[in-house]
């Protein structure tokens, strides 16, 4: 019976992982029928989550909220999958602009979808929340970051194989140039190079990420310093499968909060028909293992098999 118990706890609580044992669960209310000791000692041995109260254990209101949260993420993804992706991007910046969601996840959508793609969010933003896109980043995003921001809602990015190397090495030096004449923190407002990231093709800009570091003997990215905004653009750009292996990773961290762990639904819908083989690679690459026995080992129930099938194990 002590090994029933622990089974149960596990189920409720995840031990750590993501989502709830819903089989467990079910097979256990079968099992303890009429027989309410049983679950007197369940919670009378699940530390943390039931509180003596008098003659009763209560359950502590952070367990509440933690199972609530833990329930609804095979809703939430199998909401999401069923979306139309145009409506699901624009409901994603939306919740940013008005729910205190993380900027970044503008930056992600904004340049690592396709041209159309991103026109075909912006129309469905409009329709959906009669507003522009660009006005609402604009109106709504104070801090010193929003004319990038406002930049990469609004490009519309020539998507062709034509690169002029000498504007990619010239656009370089300004780059450079932007960022050692900038004070701390200012460097995203320089005009230069919020033109140069928000007007030019990826491909010229991953052109102009390799001449820079054949120029000065080191990455973009540890010039940008602590700059996030700035470091995850040309992330998104230079390296998306890395960038979604990363917040894929840092969503499996026991001790992420809320946004980081609702970014594992994000990137595994959003991804899983356009380029999730590719960051199964990336992943399996940076941190040493596959994607699929991560999510086996960290994720529970009906979530563990939708992110599964999602990711094509």
């Amino acid at each position: 019976m002590a090994d029933e118990h622990h089974a149960l706890t596990k189920a409720f609580s995840g031990l750590g992982g993501l989502g709830v044992d819903e089989s467990t669960m079910v097979k256990t209310i079968s099992k303890w029928q009429k027989q309410p000791d049983q679950k007197s000692k369940f919670r009378k041995n699940f530390p943390g989550f039931f509180t003596p109260n008098g003659s009763i254990e209560t359950c502590e209101d952070d367990f509440v909220r933690h199972l609530k949260t833990e329930f609804s993420r095979f809703k939430n993804l199998m909401v999401l999958w069923a979306m139309h992706p145009h409506e699901r991007d624009a409901r994603w910046i939306h919740h940013v602009l008005h729910k205190s969601h993380p900027y970044t996840i503008i930056i992600e959508i904004a340049c690592t979808r396709s041209a159309d793609e991103l026109l075909n969010i912006r129309r469905a933003y409009q329709s959906l929340f009669h507003h522009s896109l660009e006005e609402d980043v604009a109106y709504l995003i104070k801090e010193n970051y929003s004319k990038l921001l406002v930049g990469l809602v609004s490009a519309f990015r020539y998507e062709g194989p034509r690169v002029d190397n000498e504007m990619a090495k010239s656009e370089a030096k300004l780059i450079h140039n932007a960022v050692k004449c900038s004070a701390p923190g200012e460097v995203v407002k320089n005009e230069e190079l919020v033109r140069i990231l928000t007007t030019r093709s990826k491909l010229h800009l991953k052109t102009t990420f390799e001449q820079y570091k054949n120029l000065y003997g080191k990455p973009i990215a540890e010039d940008l310093g602590v700059n996030l905004c700035l470091q995850e653009t040309v992330k998104c750009i230079d390296t998306p499968a890395n960038y979604f292996s990363e917040v894929i990773n840092n969503a499996f961290n026991n001790k992420a909060d809320k946004p980081t762990k609702r970014a594992l639904n994000r990137v595994i819908i959003s991804r899983a028909d356009v380029d999730m083989d590719t960051i199964k690679e990336s992943y399996n690459k940076q941190f040493g293992t596959k994607l699929e026995d991560v999510i086996a080992k960290n994720t529970h129930g009906c979530y563990k098999d939708a992110l599964l099938s999602l990711v094509g194990k």
